[in-house]
């Protein structure tokens, strides 16, 4: 019997897209229902009682909540193609870590620069840049962060790519000026199918970023 795979989710989300990537990564086929976040709808509230959050699994009927979460079990369930996850127990280790890292970093200094005054602007454009410098020094002369092959820290971090002319654009600043190495890394991804077909326009983004912040009155 066929999997039955749905994925709860919104376009712009740097999260629900991961899931996306790593779905594409496997090759494999599955249902996506768009949610509208300023009116969840009963079955995420029901799949995601807990946090209410997209994105969303459904595997079987079953679902998975908070997306690394959800791209370690796509990883561990269809482990016939494309591994995401270091085989080695202390590399797996190390790409957890800096899963983790873009979790607990990348998206609240975003905010500040989108979503901000402009002093709390400038304060995240020095922590943007701090944070992505780290993860270029991480990725150091690699291809990807995994090494020769595309990976769980890629696909944790390369979400966020179609965000940064937006970060730039309300930041007024260059991330390629600042990160050339990391630049390079985000266009060799985007070569690859999996996450070009999952990835939102940046230019798409930035016109939805503008309309939340009139909905919250920042601009």
């Amino acid at each position: 019997m066929a999997d039955e795979i749905v994925l709860l989710s919104t376009w712009p989300s740097m999260f629900g897209n991961r899931v996306r990537v790593a779905l594409a990564e496997k090759g494999l086929k599955y249902e996506y229902k768009e949610e509208d976040l300023w009116n969840k709808s009963p079955l995420l509230l029901m799949m995601n009682p807990v946090h209410k959050k997209i994105p969303v699994l459904i595997h079987n009927g079953k679902p998975i909540s908070e997306s690394m979460i959800i791209v370690e079990y796509i990883d561990e369930v269809w482990n016939h193609k494309s591994p995401l996850l270091p085989t080695d127990p202390y590399q797996r280790a190390q790409a957890r870590f800096w899963a983790d890292y873009v979790d607990k970093k990348l998206y609240d200094i975003g905010k500040k620069i989108i979503w901000s005054t402009k002093g709390e602007q400038e304060t995240g454009k020095k922590e943007l840049i701090e944070c992505l410098k780290l993860l270029e020094g991480e990725l150091g002369d690699n291809p990807y962060f995994g090494g020769e092959n595309f990976g769980f820290v890629d696909v944790s971090l390369v979400t966020f790519s179609c965000w940064f002319h937006t970060y730039e654009s309300y930041g007024n600043f260059s991330i390629e000026t600042e990160c050339p190495k990391l630049v390079a890394w985000t266009k060799r991804c985007l070569e690859k199918e999996s996450v070009s077909s999952s990835l939102a326009d940046p230019h798409k983004i930035h016109d939805f970023a503008s309309g939340v912040r009139k909905r919250l009155g920042i601009e």
